[in-house]
């Protein structure tokens, strides 16, 4: 793993936001940032997706004579582990560099431990346990998702036990506390 792209994943983990876009922006802005490189997906009047390969965006509103309001983003890390370099979009490439096909969780949390930003493990949804297992780190609320146990046709034959499988921001607490909940 090359440091920077390590140095990727701790900034969007420690900050909830992608360069400093975060998930509530416009989609004018994310386009400012990311560049219009993207393929765009719009459900009905209502939900816009924009893929950046690595990072999703999406929007919701009201209705088409609203504005879009930020949801959340995804960083699609498992997309990685089929080896597209133009999966990372160029502007992320341009200042972090070449990125590795995996990235293993705990290096990822060592790292942020060591900054004092620590990653704290929430129930899984029972569909998707025990094959992933997810970390919350409630300053940013961002959400880790890792690949908990091998499953066929449940995990990617290219990614192993231990492997962030994908990134998002933000998961808030009350969706952390509804999880628990859930569990007893």
């Amino acid at each position: 793993m090359t440091p920077y792209s390590l140095a990727f994943y701790m900034e969007v983990v420690t900050t909830g936001t992608l360069l400093g876009v975060g998930p509530a922006d416009s989609p004018d802005r994310v386009t400012r940032v990311l560049g219009s490189d993207f393929a765009e997906n719009v459900f009905g009047e209502r939900s816009l997706s924009r893929d950046y390969g690595l990072a999703e965006f999406y929007w919701d509103r009201a209705g088409a004579d609203h504005p879009w309001s930020g949801n959340h983003f995804t960083l699609q890390v498992h997309r990685l582990a089929y080896r597209d370099r133009t999966l990372v979009n160029e502007t992320i490439r341009a200042r972090y560099g070449r990125f590795t096909p995996r990235l293993r969780f705990e290096k990822l949390k060592r790292l942020l431990e060591r900054r004092g930003v620590p990653l704290l493990e929430i129930p899984e949804f029972p569909a998707n346990s025990p094959y992933f297992r997810t970390f919350w780190q409630p300053d940013s609320e961002v959400a880790v998702s890792v690949i908990g146990t091998y499953g066929e046709y449940s995990t990617p034959d290219n990614l192993q036990v231990g492997d962030v499988y994908s990134i998002r921001a933000p998961m808030a607490a009350e969706e952390v506390e509804w999880r628990r909940a859930q569990v007893g």
